[in-house]
């Protein structure tokens, strides 16, 4: 009987533990994901989204990566007496639990660099985005005419 008693014990203690650990795992999910499309030459675009957490635990965007290009960063763009700037954002995108953080011209954005070859509206171009605790997420951006974007 007790062996019974620490057996069920036992079993109810590990569900609290996996249940503990899923629980606190955020859940990324990437909506409209798109990229500028590029002219002959031109070896930067942006790319913008949608980062949601329906997660109970906070997250944070780290880096991004792409085999077609090579190199992208996190910018934050701004305006200081009527003049746009740009800064890398070296810590990364916080997304908050149960939050969503949209990356868009003029604000928080990918500014992707070195790229490999023109990118042509009506594809779609694979990107890795590295999160400190989800772990990696795959996102496939659109590539959208440059006048189609604000």
């Amino acid at each position: 009987m007790a062996r019974r008693r620490l057996s069920s014990l036992y079993l109810l203690v590990s569900i609290f533990f996996y249940v503990g650990l899923v629980c606190a795992t955020p859940k990324i999910a990437i909506e409209n994901p798109r990229v500028r499309a590029t002219a002959s030459g031109q070896t930067v675009s942006g790319g913008y989204m949608t980062l949601i957490n329906d997660g109970s635990t906070a997250d944070r965007l780290v880096s991004v990566s792409a085999s077609w290009a090579g190199m992208i960063q996190i910018h934050q763009s701004s305006t200081d007496g009527g003049v746009m700037r740009m800064r890398e954002m070296p810590d990364g995108v916080p997304v908050p639990a149960r939050s969503r953080v949209e990356l868009k011209p003029r604000g928080m954005h990918l500014m992707i660099m070195q790229l490999s070859a023109p990118l042509e509206a009506g594809r779609s171009m694979p990107l890795l985005l590295q999160f400190e605790k989800a772990g990696t997420v795959k996102a496939s951006l659109r590539v959208e005419p440059a006048g189609a974007m604000p």
